[in-house]
């Protein structure tokens, strides 16, 4: 355990040294007050349309602006900041493997596990700092302007949002202990995202796929329940679990 504290604080501190914290910081923080924001002007935006949109033979009416329409905005942009995070992360692994720099902190005895296991962990804390982080600042505008308590479940729903990243982080790890480049991994992240999509077009199968629980915006209007994702959230976390295992063995056959 001492060997993974240790890789996991020398693997924190080169991400302060490089700058990658502060743009990650600036990427979530930005978001979450772009959410609220966003939803504040869009009022003033089409107002200042409404000449054009009445030109072309469109009437622009009162327009009501509620949290949801801020929540709404958080729901679209949070996809972004997952995919900024699975990038700035792909060359975690591949990096080391071409510069060859484990191989010094390898003979000194850390064991290969400690190494794919502390730096899962940094990206898990990364992306679980900068997503509560974005969530927050959303939260606390649109109290402020609006009235959150008329989005329904929206714990939960921020909850799945943040476990799929987690899913997609561990699927990362997994191509990494094979992949000899940044790019192929964000292949295989984004070849594993297609596959559960095109699978999930048939409706049966598809409330048992991770991509499920990223319809959990439709629990903000109660559209839908908790129970209802699940199944999906389950196997998720197993996934997720299993990616990690299989991560392991992999990177200790692997040639550096």
């Amino acid at each position: 355990m001492n060997g993974f504290f240790a890789f996991l604080k020398k693997e924190l501190f080169e991400l302060s040294r490089s700058g990658k914290l502060i743009i990650f910081g600036f990427v979530f923080v930005l978001f979450g007050i772009m959410n609220p924001a966003i939803a504040k002007l869009t009022p003033w935006i089409i107002e200042m349309s409404a000449d054009s949109l009445e030109s072309q033979g469109i009437i622009v009416g009162n327009i009501t602006v509620t949290a949801m329409d801020s929540w709404t905005q958080f729901v679209k942009n949070i996809p972004m900041a997952m995919i900024v995070t699975l990038i700035m992360f792909s060359s975690m692994f591949t990096g080391e493997y071409s510069k060859g720099t484990l191989i010094p902190i390898l003979t000194k005895g850390l064991s290969r596990n400690n190494v794919v296991l502390s730096k899962t962990a940094v990206m898990f804390i990364i992306w679980s700092i900068g997503f509560w982080l974005c969530y927050g600042i959303t939260y606390g505008y649109t109290a402020y302007y609006w009235d959150n308590s008329v989005v329904k479940n929206l714990g939960f729903m921020a909850f799945c949002w943040w476990l799929m990243g987690i899913f997609l982080i561990c699927v990362l790890t997994l191509f990494s202990s094979f992949s000899r480049s940044a790019p192929q991994v964000m292949t295989g992240v984004g070849g594993v995202y297609a596959v559960m999509y095109i699978i999930g077009m048939f409706s049966k199968i598809k409330r048992y796929l991770p991509i499920c629980i990223l319809e959990s915006s439709s629990m903000m209007t109660a559209q839908s329940e908790p129970d209802d994702y699940s199944a999906a959230i389950l196997i998720t976390i197993s996934l997720s679990g299993l990616s990690l295992l299989v991560s392991l063995p992999v990177t200790r056959k692997r040639q550096l």
